[in-house]
């Protein structure tokens, strides 16, 4: 059997590793940008088809129009259906960011990975089943020689010079010039069949070196691959922390009803982190100029632990600044919002919202 140089073996080693770790890298870049996938089927045969995908909806523009419409139903001008509309467009926006992250990712990232996948990996093969066929060739050929050469000796090596038998002699000489034929014709096929070897074998040499090309190719094209990721991932949060924000200013809507005389539910009010507007609207609330913060004392009774959800910046002296997950003592006094307790921290003390807050004893 002819064996390749070792050069070549490594390129094929080489080429083999490329092309399995690419198809994996790509069918898993199909699966994050299109987890449908019934979606991904579609695609395949429109493309396959050569037509035009028609524009699908992604889940969050699905999400949003839903609580747009919502929000229509339920009236706009109310808390809830304000708040849908507000939500139902950050999720139009969020949807529209992954629609434009999925179409960048498909032309920069898995359109070059598919076209080595289904053009050069398929140069490349049909060229390797070729040279393996010239190998083959090769290895027939010299055992054809090798067995014509043997026959050739056999025959050169048992003449019969017996005068008694011209006959016999006359076929020996006749059949070892026969095999001499042969080893020529052996000979020459040989030669035929190493130089087609060797050409194809170069061929597939120079196609094979050209995958350190390949790899150049697709480190730019990861680049831009995790360049569009970024920017995605940037238009998310922003677009998120915009919609905090807006949330943000709204009054709050979770606040304790003080007409029935129920206290808020501590689920109710973690919900969301929402900032109350400072003072209030109602007839008992205080202003924030006649509460002094240090001249509040903690009821006999009614303190209650609570633990902070989340982070929190004091606005002013008169408020208590929260970190996560820390626990503090909170208590109300007679007039103030319901939308603020009294927070202490040792000794330190101040106004803290009821929204950032768990409480619970």
């Amino acid at each position: 059997k002819t064996e390749l140089d070792a050069h070549l073996e490594n390129l094929l080693a080489r080429a083999d590793s490329t092309k399995n770790w690419t198809e994996k890298i790509f069918r898993q870049t199909e699966v994050l940008l299109q987890p449908n996938p019934s979606a991904r089927i579609e695609e395949f045969l429109f493309e396959k088809l050569d037509r035009k995908l028609p524009s699908r909806t992604t889940n969050g523009e699905l999400l949003g129009q839903y609580m747009l419409e919502a929000a229509n139903d339920f009236g706009p001008g109310s808390p809830y259906g304000s708040t849908l509309i507000k939500v139902g467009e950050s999720q139009r926006r969020l949807g529209g960011a992954e629609r434009e992250f999925m179409h960048t990712s498909a032309i920069n990232f898995l359109t070059p990975l598919r076209n080595f996948l289904e053009g050069d990996w398929r140069t490349i093969s049909k060229e390797r089943r070729l040279l393996q066929n010239r190998r083959l060739d090769l290895d027939a050929c010299k055992a054809r020689l090798k067995k014509a050469k043997a026959a050739e000796a056999k025959a050169a090596a048992m003449p019969d010079f017996q005068e008694t038998r011209p006959r016999n002699y006359v076929l020996s000489a006749s059949a070892s010039a026969l095999w001499s034929e042969e080893v020529d014709k052996a000979e020459h096929e040989l030669r035929v069949a190493q130089t087609e070897f060797d050409r194809q074998a170069e061929v597939t040499r120079l196609l094979l070196e050209g995958i350190s090309s390949t790899h150049v190719h697709h480190l730019r094209c990861l680049h831009e691959f995790v360049e569009a990721q970024a920017t995605y991932y940037a238009q998310c949060h922003q677009y998120m922390q915009d919609l905090q924000k807006q949330l943000g200013r709204f009054p709050n809507t979770f606040g304790v009803n003080t007409n029935t005389g129920a206290p808020a539910s501590p689920s109710a009010a973690a919900t969301l982190p929402v900032i109350p507007t400072p003072g209030g609207t109602g007839a008992n609330s205080l202003e924030p100029d006649t509460l002094k913060i240090e001249e509040v004392q903690p009821p006999a009774t009614g303190t209650r632990k609570a633990k902070v959800l989340y982070d929190y910046d004091a606005a002013d002296t008169s408020e208590l600044s929260l970190l996560a997950d820390e626990l503090i003592t909170v208590y109300t006094v007679p007039g103030m919002d319901p939308d603020w307790l009294i927070g202490e921290r040792g000794n330190q003390k101040g106004k803290v919202p009821v929204t950032y807050l768990e409480l619970l004893s």
